[in-house]
């Protein structure tokens, strides 16, 4: 850990931001009080409308290292950190949402862990929280994901990832608005054949009901796209994939709030 705080700017952390002002002063804070402090922020603002943009300046403001970018237009969240990574140096890139919250060893433990083991990327389990802070259940991740299993269920938690910087100058998200991470994992599985674990709740993921995540039909019409087009599967095949994705994500709130 002593070797890690030695170091300059090891991590960047990316964020898009689009109208979360109920919850994005948390987010921040939990950045705030991490182990590990030599991060960059980069926080990408993503709403044409201005108003919450003095809000989130001043969230950021005692942050030391930060970068904040306006789009000129609203891009979403995949594209949105597209840009973050296109200003990210360094070693490793994380991602959070705007919503949601880190345990205050997240960076250092996470990090040490990838260091320790060589892994270019690792998650980690998490907890499932409510709009009042409230732990109403929690998500226990497989140390080892290959690509058959990911194709099944994606078990990853966005705000959980670090990356290796290396690998995100192939590989991006792309434009879908609910299964854009989804789409850079089955990338990034390809090319590393197993994704690690970190059986540790490192992250809090924040669960709303107006979120884009949140609505069945947006989900299952990307859902049906990243088969399809992204991956290339026929359309009955990936008519297949869509109702196993599906049945596999009953399955796992089945486990996270039982």
């Amino acid at each position: 850990m002593k070797k890690l705080l030695n170091k300059k700017v090891l991590v960047r952390i990316i964020i898009p931001y689009h109208k979360k002002k109920d919850f994005f002063s948390l987010t921040i804070k939990s950045i705030k009080n991490q182990i590990l402090k030599n991060y960059e922020l980069i926080v990408i603002y993503d709403d044409i409308n201005l108003d919450e943009i003095s809000y989130v300046k001043k969230q950021i403001k005692q942050i030391k290292n930060k970068k904040l970018i306006i789009n000129k237009k609203n891009i979403g969240p995949g594209l949105s950190r597209n840009a973050g990574i296109k200003l990210a140096k360094g070693r490793y890139v994380s991602f959070c949402d705007a919503d949601d919250t880190w345990k205050k060893n997240k960076l250092s433990y996470q990090i040490n862990f990838m260091i320790k083991n060589n892994l270019k990327f690792s998650h980690s389990n998490y907890n499932i929280i409510d709009f009042k802070e409230k732990k109403i259940g929690n998500f226990k991740i497989q140390e080892k994901i290959d690509y058959e299993n990911l194709l099944k269920s994606c078990d990853i938690g966005l705000s959980t990832v670090i990356i290796e910087k290396k690998l995100l100058n192939n590989y991006k998200f792309c434009s879908l608005k609910t299964k854009e991470d989804y789409y850079l994992w089955l990338k990034l599985v390809k090319e590393l054949k197993i994704l690690y674990g970190i059986k540790k709740y490192l992250v809090n993921w924040r669960s709303l009901e107006n979120s884009l995540s949140s609505s069945k039909k947006q989900r299952i019409k990307d859902a049906y796209k990243l088969y399809n087009y992204y991956e290339n599967y026929n359309g009955l095949l990936s008519f297949y994939y869509v109702l196993r994705l599906s049945f596999y994500s009953l399955i796992k709130k089945i486990k996270i709030y039982s």
